[in-house]
């Protein structure tokens, strides 16, 4: 019977009275504030995530997982390979040449690197080659180039393109650069423009050649790794002092920093969209209360209780807040699908690693905006709910 008691004057509460219009607006205001709130929270959080998620397979795939490096004194060469290949079946490895170039094609020049390595292995740690490895045999001096390189310099598949090497070697009274034509083989698109523009790939005689270094020495190992955060733990008690391992997020660790500070920013900044929407639960809660302070009394003094009275004006910002939560998430949910679904949104490639929107909202996420709304509706539903039940009942019938 006390239950039928909140549940009809919660009800009843609800509904639009002619008298006080401004009440029910103000709970309107609240509900669509929650709502958009919520809403634009899943959007965003499922945004940033997709961003983060969209990055971080292209760095993993051009940084490569793992990589084996020499330290000051050491040298990675065709034995410590052998050695790593028959301890790790379960990893990929690709030994690597490389130097730092200037690409040139008439008058332009474009800095960047040269990787000198073996394409069929460098095919099963790098995705991006493997998918530009079907123009067959790649021979000597031939050179895989980026996609934006290919487009900035105007270039096409067999022609030539001068890289000058940052290697130099004496020639009389003066030092010159060491200068080598290669031919265009193919062309690769990481998704990324900075490393389509700066990374071109020939073969690891090739460079070995140019740079004078026997064909057993390399500058390092690539190493493709499902799970790298576990296996350079085990790579480490390996290896040799000499060497040294590194993964591919230890040369990213700012950036992603910053990509985690900035969503956490954002969702507090977003949080506070529903925070604003609350004081309008809290203003509307306290204007039924003012308004409903004679029915409080005499239902008081009839025998409700205290704690029923609190429970109606709770129930009645819960019920508020909680739509509002639902509603937001039904629109949210519509908005994802919407924006995964159509091509409204494109991104210039050159800039983002998708030409198109990555969504990626995760369950974590989801909960967080869930419950903190959940919580801020309680917080501002308590205080108008406590405050209608310390009505005065002798007060507010002497006056009535």
């Amino acid at each position: 019977m006390k239950q039928s008691l909140v549940s009809y004057l919660v009800k009843r509460f609800l509904r639009f009275d002619n008298e006080q219009p401004f009440i029910f607006l103000s709970a309107l205001l609240a509900f669509l504030g929650i709502s958009l709130g919520v809403m634009v929270l899943l959007i965003a959080m499922a945004l940033m995530n997709g961003f983060d998620k969209e990055f971080k397979k292209k760095l993993t795939i051009m940084n490569y997982p793992l990589t084996v490096i020499p330290k000051f004194y050491g040298a990675v060469n065709e034995d410590l390979l052998i050695e790593l290949e028959s301890k790790f079946p379960e990893l990929s490895f690709s030994p690597y040449v490389q130097s730092a170039v200037m690409a040139r094609s008439g008058s332009q020049l474009e800095g960047g690197y040269i990787f000198g390595v073996n394409f069929d292995d460098e095919a099963k740690v790098n995705s991006v080659l493997e998918k530009a490895m079907h123009i067959g045999k790649i021979n000597k001096f031939d050179v895989l180039v980026g996609k934006s390189l290919k487009e900035d310099f105007k270039i096409s598949t067999d022609d030539k393109l001068m890289y000058i090497f940052t290697h130099v070697e004496p020639g009389g009274l003066t030092i010159t650069p060491k200068i080598k034509r290669f031919k265009v083989k193919g062309i690769f698109d990481s998704g990324l423009s900075a490393y389509d523009k700066a990374y071109s790939y020939t073969t690891l005689s090739s460079l070995q050649v140019i740079l004078s270094i026997p064909s057993n020495q390399y500058d390092g190992i690539h190493i493709f790794s499902k799970n790298p955060h576990a296996d350079i733990v085990k790579l480490k008690a390996e290896l040799p002092i000499s060497v040294s391992v590194k993964g591919w997020w230890e040369d990213n660790v700012n950036f992603f920093a910053a990509l985690e500070l900035e969503k956490t920013s954002l969702f507090i900044v977003l949080m506070l969209i529903i925070l604003i929407a609350a004081i309008n639960i809290i203003s509307s809660l306290l204007m039924t209360v003012m308004n409903r302070r004679g029915e409080i009394a005499l239902l008081l003094s009839l025998g409700a209780t205290s704690l029923e009275i609190k429970k109606v004006f709770l129930y009645l910002g819960i019920v508020i807040g909680v739509s509002g939560i639902i509603a937001g998430i039904i629109f949210g949910m519509g908005g994802l699908w919407i924006l995964s679904t159509f091509d409204i949104v494109s991104l210039p490639r050159d800039v983002y690693p998708t030409a198109t929107l990555p969504l990626d909202l995760s369950l974590r996420d989801f909960v967080f905006i869930v419950v903190g709304a959940f919580a801020i509706v309680i917080l501002s539903s308590y205080y108008p709910a406590k405050k209608a039940s310390e009505v005065d009942i002798l007060t507010v019938l002497r006056n009535e």
